[in-house]
């Protein structure tokens, strides 16, 4: 079988879901025993989204090549439940940059550098990168919306792939807005009009409408889409705000929406088999909503939920396994000071302290922390929050009073984290972080291995600081033991406490929040949760 290529553009105003949509194709298409992959392809000129600021992007999501990708490729990893690859996310910025490389290299022979040929030929590599793999069905989302100038490049070179391929190889599906008028009481189907409008004087045709509304699409306004857009009746697919986030694959079937698709690509497994998808959303359904335990997430982007989506998405999934409702509570790390830090935790059944980067805000982390430790609340520490775990037991057990990470602090004198020598001679050379996945060996009879019920782990990193091995000895005979380590021994990756000293009080270097799946949770958040509610 060829291998075949779906493109999911957007128009009208971002938001609307591509990235959900397309992560749910591919669920629909891997039920019908399809190999599928799927990759993003961002119009900034950014290179990654790993130097932005969360408040502009969202999380950064790390694969476990190590790449720093958008935030869909988490929902996609979940959906479709694969490890994606550098190559599934793509910016201009990187397309900029790889051809201006070959060009000092002389690759091009001396010829203008243009947008067409070479950016589109770029733009063409990374989509046909997978055609040397076992993949059948390649998604491909591009970001923005139709008209952005930014991605523009983008939509030449997806109208090429159209032209370069057999016509059934290839789909357009393409995600708008329907909205609807109060005043008038109808739906307004003239801006999805404007939006293929735009698409097909850039030479594509969309082959598939998913119509984002909040209320049902009457028979009258599918049949006007399908005269105006150009695209069959059936082909007009309803897309309206789910009940749950992961039932929109199973509305999207009953949509249509994978009999669509397989009918363009003659696909030959038309039947699903979504029993297991289907089940797992009714035994969310089935979740007591009466009672329920309340998470808190203690840190410094609670601004913007989308820089901690994959520790949301993560609580929730543990909330699954454990048959109970969860309420998440977003804390600004800033406002927590030792006076105040009683109040604003005390209703929480769970503490989380997540990742991130710079000074701002930990030391209402480490009054976070304090205030998990010596109150007994089921704690997780997650990269920087492990950090900040081995900075507060420093301080308030080991009576170090100035314990610090060297990220913070160049003058104290006890950098509990701290960049190793031979990491200090790689950022020498030009790495700046720890990226990827890692293993993780975990030490007999502790809580890890209790957790994980395996004797090693592969989580995924991106940090630069470490825990500083000078004060191993006396932090762990002070009660934080290290159970977790690289298999050299040189790296910590994993601090806890005894059972017998703290109901769960844990945190680890990596960010386990990136593997988890709805189907199969993170298992230091299923552990967390369940903690949370026997304690409850």
């Amino acid at each position: 079988m060829n291998t075949k290529y779906i493109f999911v553009t957007g128009g009208v105003v971002s938001g609307l879901g591509k990235g959900i949509t397309a992560a749910s194709l591919g669920r629909l298409l891997k039920n019908r025993g399809y190999r599928v992959t799927i990759q993003k392809f961002d119009p900034y000129i950014n290179v990654d989204p790993g130097t932005m600021n969360p408040y502009e992007h969202g999380e950064v999501f790390v694969t476990d090549d190590g790449a720093e990708t958008d935030l869909d490729l988490g929902h996609y990893e979940r959906f479709i439940n694969e490890n994606l690859t550098q190559n599934s996310s793509v910016t201009m910025g990187k397309i900029y940059l790889n051809v201006l490389e070959k060009e000092r290299k002389g690759d091009y022979l001396g010829k203008t550098v243009q947008v067409i040929p070479h950016i589109t030929n770029e733009i063409k590599e990374k989509i046909y990168g997978f055609e040397d793999t076992d993949m059948d069905i390649v998604i491909t989302e591009v970001g923005g919306t139709v008209g952005d100038i930014e991605g523009l490049s983008i939509l030449e070179a997806i109208r090429q792939v159209g032209l370069e391929k057999n016509p059934e190889d290839v789909l357009y599906i393409h995600v708008t807005l329907l909205p609807y008028v109060f005043g008038s009481n109808e739906i307004k189907s003239k801006p999805t009009q404007h939006s293929v409008k735009e698409l097909q004087s850039l030479g594509i045709t969309p082959d598939i409408l998913v119509c984002r509304t909040e209320q049902d699409i009457p028979d009258n306004i599918r049949e006007k889409l399908s005269l105006f857009c150009n695209v069959r009746k059936t082909s007009v697919i309803q897309n309206k705000t789910a009940d749950c986030l992961y039932a929109v694959p199973l509305m999207l079937e009953r949509e249509g929406l994978a009999r669509e698709v397989c009918n363009h690509l003659k696909l030959d497994s038309y039947v699903p088999d979504n029993s297991k998808w289907e089940k797992m959303i009714d035994d969310i359904r089935n979740i007591d909503k009466d009672t329920s335990v309340t998470i808190g997430i203690v840190g410094k982007y609670t601004k913007l939920e989308d820089a901690y989506i994959s520790v949301m998405e993560s609580i929730r999934h543990a909330g699954f396994a454990n048959h109970i409702n969860t309420q998440i509570k977003l804390i600004d790390s800033e406002t927590i000071t030792k006076d105040n830090v009683s109040d604003k935790l005390k209703e929480l059944d769970g503490i989380i302290v997540p990742g991130g980067f710079g000074s701002r805000g930990i030391e209402g982390m480490i009054e976070t922390i304090r205030f998990a430790r010596e109150n007994k609340v089921p704690f997780l520490g997650i990269c920087l929050g492990m950090q900040m775990t081995v900075v507060e037991y420093a301080r308030n057990v080991l009576g170090l009073a100035d314990a610090n990470s060297a990220e913070f602090s160049d003058t104290t004198e006890n950098p509990v984290i701290h960049i190793m020598e031979d990491q200090k001679q790689i950022d020498q050379k030009g790495g700046t972080m720890r990226l990827g996945a890692y293993p993780c060996l975990l030490k007999k009879d502790s809580l890890a291995e209790k957790i994980y019920e395996q004797e090693e782990i592969s989580e995924r990193h991106r940090h630069r600081f470490e825990y500083n091995n000078e004060y191993k000895e006396r932090l762990e005979k002070a009660g934080l033991r290290c159970s977790g380590s690289s298999p050299d021994g040189k790296l910590v990756e994993i601090v806890e406490l005894s059972e017998n000293e703290h109901p769960y009080f844990i945190a680890g270097q990596f960010h386990p929040e990136l593997k988890s799946r709805p189907n199969r949770p993170a298992p230091l958040f299923i552990s967390l949760v369940k903690k949370a509610k026997e304690l409850k």
